[in-house]
This record gives C-alpha cells, sequence and structure tokens, in this order.
C-alpha cells in the first residue's frame, strides 16, 4: 500500500500535467488570456499560398500609373489573389506576344485586348460560369453596347474594363488669339477653316499646326463614318470602304496633311510614342488642338486646354465609334488562375472602381451606377471636360467588330499609312484596301 505522502505526491504531479495539457490545448484553440484576437489555425489554409497570376495591358504614362495603383489596391484588399502587372508597349504588341504566349503554353492569367475575334479560335475562355454563380455580378447595371462588345457566338468571353471614344482637344488660347469660337468644332469644313487660321508658317514651312489628327485610320473613319460612309453592308457581305464618302472625306485629310499643311501627324517610334509627341506639340505650343483619346485626359492640363465632341460634316451629324476595352482571361491559364483573373476583373470593373478610373483618366465607366457615384458627380461639376466623351458616346457608332480575325483593320492600316504618311490618292489607297479586305471576308462568309 501507499503511503499518504506518496499518494499526495502522485495526486500533485497527475493534477500539474493536467494543468500543462490544458494549456497545451486552450492555446492551440487560438484564444487565451493574453490575446483575445488570435483566431484558429486551419489547416488547409495555412497551407493554401496565394494565386499569383499576370496582368497584361497596353497602357503607358499616367494610365499606366492608376494600373498600378489598382492592382496594388486590389492586392492589399485580400490575401487569396496576387496580381502582377505586366505592362506591353501598344496593343499590337500585347497581341504579338500573346500569340507567342499562347505557342508556348505560358500563358497570362488576364489581358487588356481590343481583339476579341481571338475567342472564336479558342484563345479565351467563356465567362458564364463564373458569372452565373457570382451573386454580385449586375449584368443591368453595366452599359449595354459596352458589354456586348464581349459576346462572342451568343457567350461572354471578355468584360468591359473601360470605353473610350475620340474627341477634340484644343487650346484655349490660340482659338482666342485667332478670334474663334468653339463653335468651329461644329463640322469638319469649319475645323479646317479654324486650323488654317491658327496654322503658323515661315515660307513652306509649318511651324505651328492648326489641328493634329492622330496617327492611323481610327480618326478618318470616324470622320467617313459621320459622313455617312458603312464599313459593311447591311447584310455584312460586302466591304464598302472606298464609297464615295470613304473616298472624300480621307482625300480632304490628304489635302489637310500634304498639300495645304495646316494639318500635321507624328507616326512611328516605340509603342504609344507618337501619341505622346502628339500631346505634347499641343501642350508646348506647336499646335493648335488634335483628335484623341477620351482617356488621354489624365494627361492634359486644362487650365491649356478644353474638349470638344467630334463634328459631323455639313447637313451631317456626328457619328464616331464608341468601344469598350476589354479584358479576357486565355484557355490555356489553370482552373486557379481563371478563378484569381475573375476576381480581379470584376474587381477592376466595379461602381466605386470605374468611377474612379473615369475621374482619374477621362475613359467612360462602363457601369451606369457609376454616374450617380457621389466622387463622380462633383468631380464631372468642376471638370466639365469628363462630359464630353460621355456625350459622344450616346450618338456614337457601334464599334466595328472585324469578323475576318482583323484582316479588314489590317488593309484600312495599310490606306491610311499611304494617305496619311506617303501622300497616296485616298481613291488609289481605300480601292486596293476593299480589294484585299473583300477577298478575306468571303474566305468568312463562304461567298465564291
Amino acid at each position: 500500500m501507499l503511503k499518504t505522502w506518496e499518494k499526495g505526491r502522485i495526486l500533485l504531479m497527475t493534477a500539474i500535467v493536467i494543468m500543462f495539457l490544458a494549456a497545451c490545448e486552450n492555446g492551440n484553440s487560438g484564444k487565451n488570456a493574453n490575446n483575445g484576437n488570435v483566431k484558429p489555425v486551419n489547416a488547409e489554409t495555412a497551407a493554401k499560398e496565394p494565386v499569383e497570376i499576370e496582368f497584361w495591358y497596353a497602357l503607358g504614362g499616367k494610365l499606366g500609373q492608376n494600373v498600378a495603383a489598382l492592382i496594388k489596391e486590389f492586392n492589399a484588399s485580400q490575401d487569396g489573389v496576387i496580381v502582377k502587372g505586366v505592362a506591353q508597349g501598344n496593343y499590337e504588341e500585347t497581341q504579338q506576344k500573346l500569340q507567342a504566349a499562347i505557342a508556348s503554353k505560358k500563358v497570362p492569367a488576364a489581358v487588356l485586348t481590343q481583339n476579341n475575334d481571338w475567342a472564336r479560335k479558342g484563345y479565351f475562355a467563356a465567362l458564364d460560369d463564373y458569372i452565373t454563380v457570382d451573386v454580385d455580378f449586375n449584368k443591368d447595371d453595366f452599359i449595354p453596347a459596352f458589354l456586348q462588345q464581349g459576346v462572342v457566338d451568343d457567350k461572354q468571353f471578355f468584360l468591359p474594363m473601360y470605353g473610350t471614344t475620340q474627341v477634340l482637344y484644343y487650346r484655349k488660347d490660340m482659338l482666342e488669339k485667332a478670334g474663334l469660337t468653339e463653335d468651329v468644332f461644329n463640322t469638319w469644313e469649319t475645323l479646317a477653316d479654324a486650323a488654317a487660321k491658327m496654322t503658323v508658317k515661315k515660307g513652306d514651312t509649318t511651324k505651328v499646326f492648326g489641328w493634329m489628327p492622330m496617327w492611323g485610320r481610327e480618326n478618318m473613319m470616324d470622320a467617313a463614318l459621320s459622313r455617312g460612309g458603312r464599313i459593311l453592308s447591311e447584310d455584312g457581305k460586302t466591304v464598302m470602304i472606298d464609297s464615295t464618302e470613304w473616298i472624300e472625306t480621307w482625300e480632304q485629310f490628304r489635302k489637310w496633311i500634304h498639300e495645304e499643311k495646316i494639318m500635321g501627324i507624328h507616326s512611328g517610334g516605340q509603342g504609344w510614342e507618337y501619341w505622346y509627341k502628339t500631346i505634347d506639340d499641343v501642350m508646348q505650343g506647336r499646335a493648335a488642338g488634335y483628335t484623341g483619346s477620351s482617356g488621354d485626359q489624365g494627361d492634359l492640363d486644362f487650365n491649356v486646354v478644353a474638349a470638344h465632341t467630334q463634328p459631323g460634316w455639313a447637313n451631317r451629324a456626328p457619328a464616331p465609334m464608341a468601344r469598350a476595352l476589354m479584358a479576357g482571361i486565355p484557355a490555356l491559364a489553370s482552373d486557379k488562375q481563371k478563378q484569381a483573373a475573375y476576381e480581379w476583373l470584376t474587381f477592376f470593373s466595379n461602381t466605386k472602381n470605374t468611377a474612379k478610373w473615369s475621374i482619374n483618366t477621362g475613359y467612360i465607366s462602363v457601369r451606369s451606377s457609376a454616374l450617380e457615384d457621389p466622387d463622380y458627380k462633383a468631380f464631372s461639376e468642376q471638370n466639365p471636360q469628363i462630359k464630353v466623351p460621355l456625350m459622344q458616346a450616346q450618338s456614337a457608332s457601334s464599334a466595328f467588330i472585324d469578323q475576318t480575325g482583323g484582316k479588314i483593320d489590317d488593309a484600312l492600316k495599310i490606306a491610311a499609312d499611304k494617305v496619311q504618311i506617303e501622300n497616296v490618292p485616298a481613291a488609289d489607297a481605300l480601292k486596293e484596301a476593299r480589294q484585299k479586305a473583300q477577298e478575306e471576308l468571303d474566305k468568312v462568309t463562304g461567298v465564291k
């Protein structure tokens, strides 16, 4: 038999062990007297690493800075996804690099793009399954024309991040010095007359241009559409880019640039170099104004310049295009990356962020509710230029969807270079472009 003092020692040791085990259990439970905020450790959560994805976008300057700031905000808002932004030189470069990435099967998880035709080639994943289970997705809140541009073969492959359209920016001091008012921007004819008055020449050399179109097909396409031109016939089977409306419009631009020399143009360079050279010419007083993107507003000083909608022609209402810049998820991304990318894209385009993006950049919000955002409303009252793209978008032409995989656009690019840079008559450039474009369209439509 154990003696009394031995029994007492055993009981004491047992009590100490029980207390030690209880303390350990209490510590592991995630709550103790020293720190009531410690949460239980979930083994599955602890072992789960955040999903890291790349987001490719072709935006520079302040636009690129705004993307970087939004990425930083998203990464700080949650711990399940890390977005790594990768800036590209321009949209064409993005497309080339994405094609190479697809070939090597090492794709980014999200891409800002203008080419939704790649969805038909199987390069992008449809988003419908993600949207169906997303209780926060409000389809009716998206501006219909923008959301529809992301639909391919009745499936939503892309989400609009922001809308854009080409508008006019002009120097207020130069307009006033020439004794002109902003009414001169109501038609292309009166704009050209104003440009002639604001042009400064020394001999045959233009020192200050009265206006600067932006290099490329877009400005002249807008002007042709505003003159009543069409890209395709109503049945979508005939290319119509050599009609009278197109030829007269593009020929007029050729004369303004090469013969009258009242309009100048920058071309070439790396990425958006030509774009920023155009902006610099206006801001430095080497040009009275230019036609540029609604997204340029973040790079402009509106103490110096003002914005105006694009003009029509005499007896013709303006009808420039408005389009959405969209983002999609490459089909080769892993399931985890696709889910992470969807979370990032819906964050980018939520009401608060699309309103903030519009305030910071001048691009058009893709959600109707953003227009009622208190910060947006207050900003637009103090900065009326932000309303100009919205006003223009209300009567704008729908964005052209090139069903040939970009071949019609390519033909127009070549034609625009011939007119703007090489001084080739518009009729010659556009007839050649129409023939090439028609051949490509016939392959798609089955016309022999």
